[in-house]
């Protein structure tokens, strides 16, 4: 894969045009490529001087593990999201990351990312922007487990992702191809699994949304959009779901 084919450069091409100097450094970016096979800990809560990574394929989470061991899913991670950032801005990492499916992932150390601040600061800026969207996608995640029921908590849980997915090139409006078990959308959406089980039934003889055998169909994205009242604004970029 070329890097101007990479899902990081598409992601971040949504805010800014990317000069040759920043497309030669992301390449470089990539130089560590590195599989996983689904369960591998990425990154390890507690532990110092821990390496980021640039997902390309597959999919990862990020959590926390309370005291009574009970998870709670931070984020889920696709291609062209950064794992781990933080680990190698702050001195001791504050989550955890594992794959939740097998990946393809480049590796990159804290001198990578300073060296790009350096000699591409329009790129810099674009990482900026990639780090303020999941500080905004935290916010909504946070309003979801506060303030939302369940119905609506899913919803606009699933058109998120369908709009992150849409920006790389791996889902449209019609859904997409998903990993995610109910245990996953328990831990994210703070349900249980068989409350999870009870809101896609509903969701689904409502026709709104069909999670079945690994994908998410919309049935009625308008309807499951209005029901969500889902604003892609908060995400910054074009291409909204409907198109």
């Amino acid at each position: 894969m070329s890097i101007l084919e990479s899902p990081l450069t598409r992601k971040l091409s949504a805010f800014v045009a990317l000069s040759s100097v920043d497309l030669e450094t992301l390449a470089k970016f990539h130089r560590r490529r590195r599989s996983f096979k689904a369960g591998h800990q990425m990154v390890a809560e507690g532990e110092t001087h821990q390496s980021a990574f640039i997902l390309a394929e597959g999919w990862a989470c990020s959590f926390k593990v309370l005291p009574d061991g009970e998870r709670q899913i931070i984020d889920f991670q696709i291609p062209g999201d950064f794992l781990g950032l933080r680990s190698i801005l702050f001195r001791t990492s504050d989550h955890s990351s594992e794959a939740v499916t097998k990946i393809e992932a480049s590796e990159v150390l804290a001198a990578d990312m300073f060296d790009s601040f350096g000699q591409a600061p329009r790129l810099a800026t674009a990482i900026l922007w990639a780090v303020s969207r999941d500080e905004a996608m935290a916010v909504e995640h946070l309003v979801n487990l506060g303030r939302r029921s369940a119905e609506v908590r899913m919803a606009h849980f699933l058109l998120e992702l369908g709009a992150r997915l849409k920006l790389v090139g791996v889902g449209d409006k019609t859904g997409f191809n998903c990993p995610l078990t109910q245990y996953h959308l328990a831990d994210a959406l703070g349900l249980s699994a068989v409350h999870v089980n009870r809101v896609l039934r509903q969701l689904r003889e409502d026709g709104l949304v069909t999670f079945q055998r690994g994908r998410v169909s919309f049935d009625n994205i308008r309807g499951l959009i209005a029901l969500a009242e889902f604003d892609t604004a908060y995400l910054d970029h074009d291409g909204p779901l409907l198109k």
